[in-house]
């Protein structure tokens, strides 16, 4: 259940005013169900308060980096450059959204959402040793909504103002109420320091290492191919709870390749810790060797319970070709996902059906009740199978034979104005011949795309398969210069706004509308969840509603999930008995020196 105010008062009341009953103070903000952690607690369940902070731990990074604003416009941002910067308040892997003191100490805000102040902790430092101060949370929000990516002037349009009242406190006023995008900014925004920032473009390219306030500063790098951080040892917020356990590398590299194939081999030599495989092929094959024989490189499969990200060949409907729901769906016949999954995937994974796989929200069996009560008034503007059919990706016999795909493909294909002639797909009216380009930038991809071209090829269809770096990729990606890209859409356990950023067309210019969708129902159902993230029972039927409006509309070619994590390391590391449920939970593991003496002396 969400929290009403009157619960946030239980659950973090520290004092009130003469007018107390309008006003809620804090140390705890929950966007989700009830904080799970109380107000004296002193580290989450899932670390070891105890944990050695020693040695060193580097990463595989396919591809290269330009730059070290992870927020500029433009060029690559090297990994890592997110968590520079702390955020005000720190949401736990074992929670939902439930956000506890950092950089802020406490909050106030009004019990209609028209405000809230933000107290900062006196001993906020970046790390070159300035103050952190509510004057850097006000030029903060200032230099996103200027320079900033233009998603996030279009969802913050309703904040009125963020000011610094004092030296330690920042007051955010709204124009128009609203509790969701009023606590984002209290939650989550990374405090960028002034001193640094004020005679620089935040939308440009940064080619040096920025004054941070997190826990690891940047001790080198070579551009394009590899950085390494070190833990600050005078970083302020290191005692505080939600960092007790965590953390605990002394320095944590990232080595860049120029593929995965090439990665992997240099994992498998030693030069690098930690690997988390993607492919099936490579876990079921390519983890051998002596290194593994020796005992040295430890594989395992960890079981989790968390919501998936939905992965797919993702159509940007902007193009003509995909402009008709009819040829999106015909085309996601191509794929024989079946065949793919035991002759290359070892039948590793579940085939994907929804934007909230592996949740509570996924749209399953017919609408309920309370979801035709929200989908009755759009009738006429959605698919009639969202009422009357469970909506699931085609199923082949994975003999690799889709004959009878291949004719429904070819049905719908017709109603659309597509017909075969001399074995390929020709437009009836204009002539013009089905031609499009998958986009993409790694090698592994291209092994799973080739099943799909093959099979499109057979339905007289030109499905090119284009490979360029990753600069060129994400700059095209920026561009909406694509036809088709293999990407994904981030896991969400509930139905938050961010799926306006995702999927409302007053984000259209935002690379997270992958897909380019306008569509007035879209933008209807997202705005309602927006509206609703104080009611989990709307909720519940406004996710499962928005997900069959989605699956309906075939914007993407679903691919596939599994819900295991599949890593390997060289055995020099421990980790906490209790696994977070949300994450694999990396930056509470630590290394054990007994261990990593066995191991050759790169790898200690």
């Amino acid at each position: 259940m969400f929290r009403k105010a009157t619960a946030v008062v239980a659950c973090g009341l520290l004092g009130f005013s003469a007018h107390a009953a309008n006003v809620i103070e804090t140390t705890t903000l929950v966007g989700f169900g009830e904080a799970k952690y109380p107000a004296n607690f002193s580290h989450f369940d899932y670390v070891n308060p105890n944990a050695p902070k020693s040695g060193k731990v580097t990463y595989g990074q396919v591809g290269t980096f330009d730059n070290f604003n992870r927020f500029a416009s433009r060029g690559v941002a090297v990994a890592g450059s997110l968590n520079i910067y702390d955020t005000l308040m720190y949401s736990p892997s074992d929670e939902i959204d439930s956000y506890y003191p950092l950089i802020a100490t406490k909050v106030r805000y009004s019990d209609d959402y028209s405000w809230l102040e933000i107290d900062i902790n006196p001993n906020a430092r970046f790390n070159d040793g300035v103050p952190i101060t509510a004057h850097d949370v006000e030029f903060t929000f200032d230099k996103f909504n200027t320079e900033g990516v233009p998603q996030y002037r279009v969802y913050y349009k309703d904040v009125k103002s963020v000011k610094a009242i004092s030296d330690t406190t920042a007051r955010i006023e709204m124009s128009v109420p609203n509790r969701e995008k009023l606590f984002s900014l209290a939650q989550s925004m990374r405090v960028l320091p002034k001193h640094f920032w004020k005679d620089r473009n935040f939308a440009e390219p940064l080619m040096e290492p920025p004054v941070g306030s997190g826990p690891y500063k940047v001790a080198s790098y070579k551009s394009g191919q590899t950085i390494t951080y070190e833990l600050d040892n005078n970083y302020w917020a290191k005692e505080l709870p939600v960092n007790v356990g965590r953390n605990n590398f002394e320095q944590v590299q990232y080595d860049y390749y120029r593929d995965d194939t090439v990665m992997l081999e240099a994992f498998k030599a030693g030069e690098f810790d930690f690997r988390e495989e993607s492919s099936a092929k490579f876990w079921a094959n390519s983890y051998t060797g002596v290194n593994f024989d020796k005992g040295y490189i430890k594989k395992e499969e960890i079981e989790h319970h968390k919501p998936m990200a939905t992965q797919a060949f993702v159509f940007n409907i902007q193009r003509p070709v995909f402009k008709d729901p009819k040829v999106r769906e015909a085309l996601t016949y191509a794929m024989d996902f079946e065949w793919m999954n035991t002759n290359m995937f070892y039948d590793q994974y579940t085939r994907t059906r929804s934007y909230f796989q592996n949740s509570d929200y996924e749209a399953k069996g017919l609408p309920s009740e309370d979801e035709l009560k929200i989908l009755e008034p759009y009738k006429d503007k959605i698919p009639a199978r969202v009422f009357t059919e469970e909506y699931n990706a085609p199923v082949t016999d994975g003999s690799g034979r889709i004959r009878p795909q291949m004719r429904k493909a070819f049905a719908l294909l017709k109603e659309a104005g597509w017909e075969l002639k001399n074995k390929v797909m020709t437009n009836v009216q204009t002539g013009e011949v089905m031609s499009f380009e998958l986009l993409i930038y790694s090698p592994t991809t291209e092994r799973v795309a080739t099943p799909v071209q093959k099979n499109m090829r057979a339905m007289g269809i030109d499905m090119k398969i284009r490979t360029i770096d990753t600069t060129q990729y994400i700059k095209r990606l920026r561009d909406r210069d694509f036809d088709m890209v293999s990407s994904s859409y981030s896991a969400h356990p509930y139905p938050n706004s961010d799926l306006k950023i995702v999927w409302n067309s007053n984000f259209i210019d935002s690379t997270y509308n992958t897909a380019g969708v306008m569509d007035p129902v879209v933008d209807a159902l997202t705005d309602q969840i927006a509206e609703n993230q104080d009611n989990p029972e709307k909720l519940l039927a406004l996710g499962r509603s928005l997900d069959r409006v989605l699956q309906w509309n075939f914007y993407i070619i679903p691919q596939w999930y599994i819900k295991k994590y599949r890593v390997a390391t060289w055995d020099k590391f421990e980790r906490p008995d209790v696994l977070p449920k949300y994450d694999l939970g990396v930056d509470s593991w630590w290394i054990s020196k007994e261990k990593a003496e066995l191991l050759p002396a790169k790898r200690r």
